[in-house]
């Protein structure tokens, strides 16, 4: 029997460090929590994913009375870019939370859906997706989904 080390890296920032394009990403994030449909979890999600062409494309988390069939911020985000710029890889993918009084303190990372979905789009492109997680007090840049989802199901084994 043999172990299988997995590694992680995350760089830990504060939003001044970031470049314009991150900041502006962010602030897009942000900007989308204020078009959260959360009237269960009062938990507003923001998503921007910067694309291959310049484009900036948002969405936030659509909430359903019947639970599961809500949408996270990242799906909306992505499945809209991916229908919509349909040759145009995701370069970047910045995600802002909030309560209803205020943006969290810690970033918060995507839930599992999400991740495979990010996937999806790294593999249909052959890029990897920058993420950036915002939180009051830091910032998390992720340099792809697979630190993330370090065993990940993307489709190759089925060919």
């Amino acid at each position: 029997m043999k172990d299988l080390n997995i590694q992680t890296i995350i760089k830990v920032c504060q939003y001044d460090e970031l470049s314009d394009q991150d900041k502006q990403l962010i602030d897009k994030a942000k900007e989308m929590t204020q078009h959260s449909y959360a009237p269960y979890s009062k938990f507003k999600v923001g998503a921007a994913a910067l694309l291959a062409n310049g484009a900036i494309v948002t969405g936030s988390n659509q909430e359903n009375a019947a639970y599961p069939s809500g949408l996270c911020a990242e799906r909306t985000t992505l499945f809209y870019a991916n229908s919509q710029y349909p040759d145009q890889a995701v370069l970047t993918l910045a995600i802002a939370a909030r309560t209803e009084q205020d943006f969290i303190d810690n970033p918060i990372p995507p839930c599992g859906a999400c991740r495979q979905v990010i996937l999806e789009t790294e593999t249909r492109y052959k890029h990897p997706v920058r993420i950036l997680l915002y939180g009051k007090k830091e910032i998390y840049l992720i340099k792809g989904i697979r630190d993330l989802l370090p065993l990940s199901f993307d489709g190759s084994e089925m060919e």
